[in-house]
């Protein structure tokens, strides 16, 4: 005998754990990040980052091509913007009346005079001059370098490499730390 109350429909599962597709952003994020103050650790690898805060006063061409041709994995950034004319007039004055009070004091004294104090002097003044009469432009720049490796020992070693092959052209870097 058939009793229709007696039959339950049956009903099919439903899929509770479905397969999710993979998204680019499955292939792009690390495992995982760890902060130091003085470098990064992204997955397995150590990241450090530097920025250069001194340059000379004339560079020549492909001066930074010996950093780039480094066998190593790096990242390399720079910033490039414009810097409002009044302020670095209000700067240079400033700055300006330091450096020739200092000339006088040294002249006064009767001591040698300073080549280097002469020449940034006369600079100030040509700058000056340019900004004023709006023939130049100052724009701030900021250089940053970030380089990877598997442990700290290869971290310090390129480290040491960047800030040879730098400062032998008078260039300097710091690292930059996080907080």
């Amino acid at each position: 005998m058939n009793f229709p109350f007696l039959k339950k429909e049956r009903q099919l599962p439903e899929k509770i754990f479905e397969a999710e597709s993979l998204d680019v952003r499955d292939f792009i994020a690390p495992a995982s990040i760890q902060i130091q103050q003085s470098f990064l650790k992204v997955g397995e690898k150590l990241a450090k980052s530097f920025f250069i805060f001194s340059y000379p006063r004339y560079l020549s061409t492909n001066w930074f091509s010996p950093v780039i041709n480094l066998d190593t994995p790096m990242d390399i950034a720079f910033f490039i913007h414009p810097i409002d004319t009044g302020l670095v007039l209000k700067q240079l004055r400033k700055k300006v009346t330091e450096v020739q009070s200092e000339l006088i004091e040294k002249q006064q004294k009767g001591l040698i005079r300073d080549p280097v104090l002469e020449t940034a002097f006369q600079d100030m003044e040509a700058l000056r001059d340019g900004l004023q009469t709006a023939q130049e432009k100052v724009f701030g720049f900021g250089l940053y370098i970030t380089v990877y490796a598997d442990t700290n020992k290869q971290l310090r070693d390129l480290e040491l490499t960047l800030r040879s092959l730098l400062e032998g052209k008078l260039i300097f870097i710091k690292p930059a730390l996080f907080q």
